[in-house]
């Protein structure tokens, strides 16, 4: 099983990206990406990233695919966490796809909990269609064409 080289997180053999993280597991074919740049001197750089240091210190959710956003994080630290494309929307999903009030994320004592509010397009978590639904680490939501992962911090890390 290839370990991810960003996180670590153990992944399935026949994995492309890591199931924690969303990290790119195999080589990329450099005929179909573009150039990047980056730092010049990438040894005067912190060990360790904040993103990667936001991965492991609270729960978020990482934007997976779609609109552009992949990658980017929002930490779910409040008590509830709306989602939707109103732009007063903690996390705001810009997209016709998406509901102007789609779903919110509530935490409490035992975890976190996602709740659809009568989105057109539905709310999903790991494929299956939720009106409300107890969220575990590494699940995926799927709001309009917007994919994210709901990651939790690890004691293995």
């Amino acid at each position: 099983m290839p370990a991810c080289p960003k996180c670590g997180v153990e992944s399935r053999n026949d994995s492309n990206f890591c199931s924690r993280c969303g990290s790119r597991l195999t080589p990329s074919d450099p005929a179909e990406t573009t150039i990047t740049y980056g730092p010049a001197d990438r040894e005067e750089l912190e060990p360790e990233s904040p993103r990667r240091q936001s991965l492991r210190e609270t729960t978020v959710l990482m934007i997976r695919a779609g609109g552009g956003m992949e990658g980017e994080t929002t930490a779910l630290d409040a008590d509830v966490v709306t989602i939707g494309r109103s732009p007063h929307s903690d996390l705001f999903l810009d997209d016709v796809t998406v509901s102007r009030h789609h779903a919110r994320i509530i935490k409490d004592e035992t975890g976190h909990m996602v709740e659809d509010l009568n989105s057109l397009n539905g709310t999903y978590v790991n494929r299956r269609r939720i009106e409300r639904h107890r969220l575990s680490d590494g699940d995926e939501l799927q709001i309009g064409k917007f994919k994210l992962a709901f990651l939790e911090p690890g004691d293995d890390q």
